[in-house]
């Protein structure tokens, strides 16, 4: 049976030295990191994460709000709006909320961000900074399946890893990074022939690819240390039955909210590995606390504090 890599923890402990710092850094400078969430149209999802977003900075000391931009925008007036976001001085942290809607180009808004302000870690220049293992803002999600892994002592260097899923958001920067430490990484996706049996060589295996339940038990290597990090809202009663029985979590999730949350990892999988994120719980409260940590990093950088 699989031991958990539980998220939350450490993702409590690093909102708190966040806190911590901010607190004496508004001391010693008089100023406070400022962080903009920048939602286009009317998404549910979005708007609930950048309201989690938003409250976790608040808690920490942080300045945050969320510019709220309507759908009929054009791509030429949102990079207008960023350009001015980018040359407001007291402004540290620059996040657009993703998924766009469909009448827009996100690689050309994400470049649109100043390096310097782009918290969430996705600008060709941090990317760059990335692949040429350079101090730099880190994609978020990556960055807290890392600190997890060193977190519970799990060697890296040397390791094989799988990672299912070649996402900017999560993959390729993931791979980057477990590269940079010095693990042997292979990155599989949708035309990856004989997934399973690629999935099974891994000492730790990451599942990204955002299908609910995905990987099976025949994915994973007896002893491996298993990454889940998928969110999928699953609102499919008989499927939620055969994956948890008749959880009672599961079935209170159902009846409260219409759906429960269902990582991309099998739960027959906590028989083969021995150790498991949960979802929720692992990976994404990690999420947010590193975006506070780059919050923080990127008001240092641009104000040379130490």
């Amino acid at each position: 049976m699989a031991q958990l890599l539980e998220g939350k923890p450490l993702a409590e402990k690093i909102k708190a030295e966040v806190k911590v710092e901010v607190e004496r850094l508004k001391q010693a400078t008089g100023k406070t990191p400022r962080l903009t969430g920048v939602l286009v149209g009317e998404n549910k999802a979005s708007e609930i994460y950048l309201r989690t977003k938003e409250k976790t900075a608040q808690s920490l000391g942080i300045n945050s709000e969320i510019l709220r931009l309507p759908a009929t925008l054009s791509q030429s007036e949102l990079i207008a709006r960023i350009q001015a976001l980018n040359e407001t001085d007291d402004l540290d942290g620059i996040l657009v909320q993703l998924p766009l809607p469909a009448n827009f180009q996100p690689n050309e808004v994400i470049e649109a961000i100043s390096p310097a302000k782009d918290v969430d870690g996705f600008h060709p220049l941090n990317l760059g900074r990335l692949l040429m293992n350079e101090e730099g803002l880190r994609p978020c999600t990556p960055a807290g399946v890392v600190e997890l892994l060193k977190h519970y002592g799990v060697k890296l260097e040397g390791q094989e890893v799988v990672i299912i899923g070649r996402s900017l958001i999560v993959g390729k920067p993931l791979a980057a990074m477990l590269t940079n430490e010095n693990a042997t990484v292979t990155i599989c996706h949708s035309r990856t022939r004989d997934l399973n049996r690629v999935a099974s060589r891994a000492d730790i295996l990451v599942a990204a690819l955002g299908r609910p339940a995905f990987i099976r038990p025949d994915f994973i290597r007896e002893g491996a240390v298993v990454v889940d990090v998928g969110i999928n809202y699953v609102a499919d009663r008989d499927l939620v039955m055969s994956l948890f029985g008749a959880d009672p979590k599961r079935q209170q999730d159902l009846e409260e909210k219409g759906y429960t949350i269902i990582g991309d990892v099998h739960p027959q999988a906590k028989e083969k590995a021995a150790w498991l994120t949960p979802v929720p719980g692992g990976i994404g409260p990690l999420t947010v606390a590193m975006l506070m940590r780059n919050t923080l990093l990127a008001f240092k950088r641009r104000r040379v504090l130490s």
